[in-house]
């Protein structure tokens, strides 16, 4: 089955590619490896603003990392044109905006990978991780999570 098959079958239609909010741009190519830059969690085209442990829970943290999950697709289909060109998700990295006492970063980091398993499959989905727990994050966000993709080569 396509990616784009998956994204249908599961409800996901991809968003345009986000606009950088300072002086860097959404993604890069060297070779066969496509970095994204980092994805703040949105609800409702703002930045989704708390803290883990404070003001948001974990499942509502799961829920953010999904969100981004879907923009970094958006992301990587405008930079590599087909998501079935996508080879490996190779490494994702997380950061959640979180309390001191706060332990679930990887529980929170599982929304975006979990989709990511979904919509490529286990092989290609299945990707090296980290999450940490960071004081803030930009424009008050919970979650940021970037993304390095391998593509087939042509």
């Amino acid at each position: 089955m396509s990616v784009a098959a998956r994204l249908k079958e599961l409800g996901i239609e991809l968003p345009p590619i986000a606009i950088p909010a300072a002086a860097y741009v959404p993604f890069v190519q060297t070779g066969n490896l496509v970095f994204l830059s980092g994805h703040i969690a949105k609800k409702d085209g703002k930045p989704w603003v708390g803290q883990l442990g404070l003001t948001m829970a974990t499942e509502e943290g799961k829920a953010a990392a999904r969100a981004i999950a879907i923009d970094l697709l958006g992301t990587l289909q405008a930079a590599c044109g087909d998501l079935d060109r996508v080879a490996r998700v190779v490494k994702v990295m997380s950061l959640v905006n979180s309390t001191s006492t706060f332990t679930e970063q990887h529980l929170v980091t599982n929304g975006c990978s979990e989709l990511l398993g979904e919509v490529f499959g286990p092989t290609v989905g299945a990707h090296a991780r980290s999450a940490f727990g960071v004081a803030q994050i930009p424009m008050g966000a919970c979650v940021e999570i970037e993304l390095i993709a391998e593509l087939k080569a042509d």
